[in-house]
Order: structure tokens, then sequence, then C-alpha cells
């Protein structure tokens, strides 16, 4: 993406214990200082600053998310880039749930702060983060201008088909239940991306967007708008992840809990945190994975198949929303690093127009590429996703208006 809005962002992800942080020029989308504070509130943190060749550590007892903003603060100071000369047009914040409040993104006010308040009960240990970053970084800040992107924002576009479930009226009316979806900045950024890359404009696309990490996700974009996504009401529903289980029969805790006695809870954090690859094989990290399938391990390698079998399904099923696809886009770690899950999952879909050229496929790089056979009818993209640079565009051109 180029030609975008001018300005220096500082680009804020606040977890429960961590705060990732990058001073974003928003129109080219250089990184010209980024770090990540971990482990605050325990009892030893650690700070990671990288500015241009150059890399600071430090460990230390981190109390707050205040005093974590703080050591960042310390870092642009002393190792670059001075946050003084970047004369920042705006601080922008992703905060993961704005349920169907939000549907761009927005300045931070006292309404604002209230309303993620509000919403905490759809995303707690998130969206609790993301409102004390927020709260932070306006005392620190007071003289900037501040603006939420929400990871579910994107997906509002989806029609009340997509985003309905067949339960009772009251749990929707009254509770807030429906498909939201997730990685929504991420999916905005690949998907004008890859349109760049087909030399279209995004309005005129249909793209089936797979964003491969250790949480993952399919979405269905049509014109630049998602249509329908693989992530529901958390993001637990969909593709098979690092610890997520993704689909499973919804009767799975009743049993559970007639069966060990297990409650909501237990099955609740099993299936978040104990599942997925985790579970099948053991491991969560997917080079892990990798490695125990190439020395024979059944467990890693039918881990394997299940991921990119529940990918194909996807992609089939996008297919059919779309009606036609100009192009399947894989992004996210996995996505863009992993040959074998690209191979894979789009194996045997010939008869749809999309073949991948192994050649091109298993060959090393970092850019955006085509890596579909020359003749197929579906292009097959591989995308770097850049989260940051795409709330530091929306920041911009908000604060720019």
């Amino acid at each position: 993406m180029s030609g975008g809005p001018e300005g220096r962002v500082l680009v804020l992800n606040a977890g429960s214990s961590s705060l990732k942080y990058s001073l974003v020029d928003s129109a080219s989308g250089a990184a010209l200082g980024s770090g990540l504070v971990e482990r605050i509130g325990e009892a030893e943190g650690s700070l990671h600053h990288t500015s241009g060749s150059s890399s600071h550590d430090e460990d230390r007892r981190i109390e707050s998310h205040e005093d974590a903003l703080r050591l960042a603060l310390e870092a642009f100071d002393e190792h670059g880039p001075s946050l003084d000369d970047a004369r920042l047009t705006a601080v922008g914040h992703r905060v993961v749930h704005g349920g169907d409040r939000f549907s761009a993104p927005a300045l931070v006010d006292d309404d604002l702060l209230s309303t993620v308040e509000q919403l905490v009960p759809l995303a707690p240990l998130h969206n609790k983060a993301n409102l004390e970053g927020m709260r932070v970084a306006l005392r620190l800040f007071p003289d900037v201008p501040h603006v939420a992107v929400f990871d579910t924002a994107f997906h509002q576009t989806l029609p009340p088909h997509a985003y309905t479930y067949a339960v009772p009226r009251a749990w929707a009316e009254e509770h807030h239940i429906r498909r939201y979806g997730f990685h929504g900045t991420s999916v905005s950024f690949v998907a004008g991306e890859a349109a760049r890359l087909l030399g279209r404009d995004v309005e005129e696309c249909r793209f089936v967007v797979l964003h491969l990490g250790n949480g993952a996700s399919a979405t269905a974009v049509d014109g630049g708008r998602s249509v329908e996504t693989s992530m529901g009401f958390t993001p637990l529903e969909g593709l098979v992840m690092g610890t997520r289980s993704g689909d499973v029969d919804p009767a799975l805790p009743g049993h559970l809990n007639r069966h060990l006695g297990w409650d909501v809870i237990d099955v609740d954090r099993a299936l978040n945190r104990d599942s997925g690859l985790k579970g099948l094989a053991g491991s969560n990290d997917f080079r892990e994975l990798l490695a125990k399938k190439h020395t024979g391990d059944e467990d890693a390698a039918l881990a394997f198949d299940v991921y990119c079998h529940r990918l194909r399904k996807y992609v089939g099923a996008y297919y059919a929303v779309l009606g036609t696809v100009d192009a399947v886009v894989f992004t996210g770690g996995v996505g863009e690093k992993s040959h074998h899950v690209r191979a894979a999952a789009l194996a045997g879909l010939g008869r749809l127009g999309i073949e991948v050229d192994e050649e091109l496929n298993s060959a090393s790089g970092s850019d955006a590429r085509d890596v579909a056979t020359t003749d197929a009818d579906v292009r097959v993209l591989v995308v770097p996703t850049n989260e940051e640079w795409e709330i530091a565009r929306q920041a911009t051109e908000l604060v720019s208006r």
C-alpha cells in the first residue's frame, strides 16, 4: 500500500500483561521504532526496544501499564527515535471488541471509553487491557488525538444471514449473541495489498483471506467488505488454531459435564488453552509441529492433516458464498511462512481453478507474491500483514478530516 496519508503515529496494543508499541510512518508503513514490554505486574518484567538496526533489552519489575508505557517512552528518549522530534499526528490504539457499536475507527473520548467498558463482558481479558492502555496513554499524551481501531469493525458489513445464530431471539436482543469476527484490521490491510498486487481496485475483487497464526481465521471479502468470517461470538469458533479447538459440536460441554463433572469454566479453558494443535500434538508452535511430523511423529502428522482439512473446507464454503473468487490470500505467521500448509490446504481444488505452483510456493521470500500456476483461474497470494500500519493509516485518515 502506498500513497496514504502522511503522519507519525504511536501505535499501542495493550494486552493483559504486555504492551506492544510502534512508531509508524503512516504514508510508508515504516516502523521507525518499536518494542514490547512483557510480564507486567509479575516479579520481573522485560523490555525489548528496536530502533533501526540497534536494539535495547532491559529486565526489571514493571508494576502497571502506566509503568510499561513510561518505560517505553524512556527507551525512545535514550535509544531513539525521539518522539518529540516525531511530532505525533495521533496515538492509535488496537481495541479487540467493538461489539455492534463501532464499524469504523473512532476518536477516544469519555463516551468511547464508557462504551468499550460496557463491552468488556464480550472480551473480558482483551477489552479490559485495551481500556487501561487508552487511559494511561491519554494521561501521558494529553495534547495528541487518540484513535481506537477495532478488530471487529471490518466485519460489521456482515449481512444478517451471516452474523445471526439460530438461537432464541432473546439471546441476540438482550445479550448481543451474534457473530462478530476478529482479525479485521489484518484482513482489511491484506485485502488492499492483495488487490494492489493484482493491479486492481479492491472494490472489484473477491478474496478468501486466511489469517493463520496462533489464532486463525478465514474471511470472505467481496469488494473490500467482509461478508462471512469463521470466528464468531468469540475467537474460538472456526479454524483449528494453536491452542483453540475451532468448530466442535455444541453439545460437547454438556457431555463433559454429565460424564466428567466438568463445569462450563473447565470446558471453556480446555477448548481455548489446551486444544487445537497443542491438544492434538503437544505443541502450538507450528515449526515444532512440522519438525515432529517430518521425523514420523503420528500425532503431529494427524494434527497437520486436521488443520489443513479444516482450511480446505472453509475455502470451499467461502467460494460458494462469494460465487467466484479472484484469489485465496494467505497471511499471518503460518500463512506467510509455511509452504507446506499452503500446498496441503489447497490440494485437490483444481476443479475450482485453484492450483499452487510447487516451485513458486516453496521459494523463500518475505514480499507479497503470487504462488499459483500461470494458467490457474484463481490466484494464490502470500501477503505479509501489517496491522500497525493499518492502525496508523486509519488513525491518520480520521484526524486529518
